[in-house]
């Protein structure tokens, strides 16, 4: 077997939530690419990014999802098994949302709404997926979590959504050391700042992208599909031996 071939996932079924833009098309894209068969979900379907995936030979069926209700992970996962034959092998809980804002005037509802889909529905999808993942003994889950769950990055104040991803991480680490006895791999990604619709406002902002920029130790903005190779690699064959990993990727973000 070539080293090459470790990177494949063909004849996988891998859900991916928030997968219409921004990261979650470009691990789609990855993913797509390296063979797997693909259940994309969003909150607001992208029927030309489902398309162009397809032209491009890509399986791919779509549900769509609002993560912010306490019901759309499982049934997101039972309409996955129902048209997989029951099976599930990756699950990447990509889909997230930023909200700025100071701690004392920080809105409940925007909190809520915080901890509601970056971490709940996280919790959910993969308390949903892990019944099938334990009966294959195999799986892989893979979470979106952020260098803002291992830094309190500036200048923008966001303790409430530096909270909901350092819960993603911790997640991923017990879920990594509960189930590996049963053939389960569990890891995050953490990026940095990466060239999507969810950070466009603050790259453009004069006070916070220039900030950002000098943070950074290489002169540059990540892109989707910077995450979509790394999401490759930690659900890959490649990365058989690895779990509980946080794998930053933030063009030196982190190290300063």
């Amino acid at each position: 077997m070539s080293v090459f071939d470790l990177f494949r996932l063909d004849g996988q079924v891998a859900l991916i939530t928030g997968a219409t833009r921004g990261i979650g098309l470009g691990i789609a894209q990855a993913f797509a690419d390296a063979g797997a068969r693909l259940v994309l979900s969003s909150k607001t379907p992208r029927p030309e990014a489902i398309e162009k995936l397809r032209n491009a030979g890509a399986r791919i069926d779509y549900i769509q999802a609002d993560m912010q209700q306490e019901a759309a992970p499982a049934r997101l996962i039972a309409e996955t098994l129902k048209l997989t034959g029951g099976r599930l092998d990756i699950l990447v809980n990509n889909a997230g949302v930023a909200q700025h804002g100071d701690t004392e005037t920080f809105p409940p509802n925007h909190y809520r709404r915080l901890m509601d889909i970056n971490v709940d529905a996280v919790f959910r999808a993969c308390q949903a997926a892990l019944p099938t993942m334990r009966a294959q003994r195999h799986g892989i889950i893979l979470n979106i979590g952020s260098i803002s769950g291992l830094v309190s990055n500036i200048p923008q104040p966001q303790a409430a959504y530096n909270a909901s991803k350092a819960a993603v991480h911790m997640l991923t680490k017990s879920l990594a050391s509960d189930y590996a006895g049963e053939g389960i791999r569990a890891n995050a990604i953490a990026p940095g700042y990466i060239d999507t619709d969810m950070t466009s406002g603050g790259l453009a902002d004069p006070v916070w992208g220039p900030v950002w920029r000098q943070m950074t130790p290489m002169p540059k903005v990540g892109t989707p599909a910077d995450i979509g190779a790394a999401a490759l690699y930690l659900c890959s064959p490649a990365a058989a031996f690895v779990t509980g990993e946080i794998l930053v990727v933030d063009g030196g973000y982190t190290i300063r």
